[in-house]
């Protein structure tokens, strides 16, 4: 076992993602390993196209395009997925999980189509491109952790999903003004304009109590997922059902903050507090054990679908076998 390797993905995790880390703790030892070994690969993803170095990032390259790091994300992580010898520590510990448990090579490169939608600054006209830009940044991440605790079924894997896009609509709301900075909105400009704002004024301080309201929809929108993923915990052992519900309640109490400060949410990045966590660690106890104990329900039809659920994955993704 590679002790530096993972020794440096948890340093990643835990700077990274703080409200996972918590989380993360709860898995069985394989498990936490492999779960820590593809939060490093995503991680590392993200900072390579924005230039960052939190996670395994010291060979960037600062002059290089964004296009050009999307390139090599691409042609390391297909590397990667044929079983070559990799170098990169990233890379490295991305193999060692997708050949560990089969993850689908379109999978990945689905998460690196999340990147090249910044990378192009496509922007979301509609709630329904809002959601599938989730997808791709983390409803597919879902995909691949589930898969990480044992699950192939299709429908537990559809509630693995849904619980990717609430987290991303909930980082979403709570990080408007930062990504606005960054020239990144990925709220829905339909949304926006029903609002009385526009792409240009949307994140003055001026528009705040507009923006409050879009914010609060956004959150309110995140909902239905948060409950469909829930009904998925009783697919998932008992200790990762433990993890997935804890991670799902510190993250959907961060939308509750967002939706109740109102104007002042990003005065200050909503979060929740290591007491407020350790509620949430009962509370995702009880769920988890709950899920045990209920008989399944059909996933809602009006629930946005993730592309390729059954055959077909590249065609309904709009995106090449590769």
């Amino acid at each position: 076992m590679n002790q530096p390797l993972l020794a440096h993905a948890t340093e990643t995790m835990a700077v990274g993602s703080k409200s996972f880390a918590t989380a993360s703790k709860l898995f069985d030892p394989v498990t936490r390993r492999s779960a820590l070994m593809l939060y490093a690969w995503c991680r590392h993803c993200d900072d390579v196209i924005d230039g960052q170095t939190l996670g395994f990032n010291s060979d960037i390259n600062p002059q290089e395009s964004p296009q050009h790091r999307l390139a090599g994300l691409r042609t390391q992580t297909l590397r990667a997925c044929a079983g070559e010898p990799m170098q990169e520590p990233a890379f490295a510990a991305f193999q060692e999980v997708a050949l560990a448990h089969g993850i689908p090579q379109q999978q990945a490169f689905d998460h690196l189509e999340g990147y090249a939608m910044d990378v192009r600054g496509q922007l979301c006209h509609t709630f329904d491109d809002t959601l599938r830009y989730c997808y791709h940044v983390a409803g597919v991440v879902g995909l691949m952790m589930a898969r990480v605790m044992g699950v192939r079924d299709e429908a537990v894997l559809d509630r693995a999903c849904d619980l990717g896009l609430a987290f991303q609509l909930t980082n979403i709301s709570r990080d408007i003004i930062e990504d606005a900075e960054m020239g990144r909105c990925y709220l829905p400009l339909s949304w926006l304009e029903e609002a009385g704002l526009t792409l240009e004024n949307y994140a003055a301080p001026s528009q705040r109590a507009a923006l409050a309201g879009v914010a609060q929809r956004l959150v309110l929108a995140a909902e239905p997922y948060y409950r469909s993923a829930q009904a998925g915990l009783r697919g998932l052992p008992l200790r990762s059902a433990w993890a997935v519900a804890t991670a799902s309640g510190v993250y959907r109490e961060i939308g509750v903050k967002v939706r109740r400060a109102g104007t002042d949410a990003w005065a200050r990045r909503a979060g929740t507090s290591k007491l407020e966590k350790l509620g949430l660690l009962v509370s995702g106890a009880a769920k988890a054990g709950a899920s045990r104990m209920v008989s399944s329900s059909p996933r809602p039809a009006d629930l946005w679908q993730r592309p390729g659920a059954s055959d077909g994955h590249a065609a309904a993704a709009g995106l090449p076998e590769v």
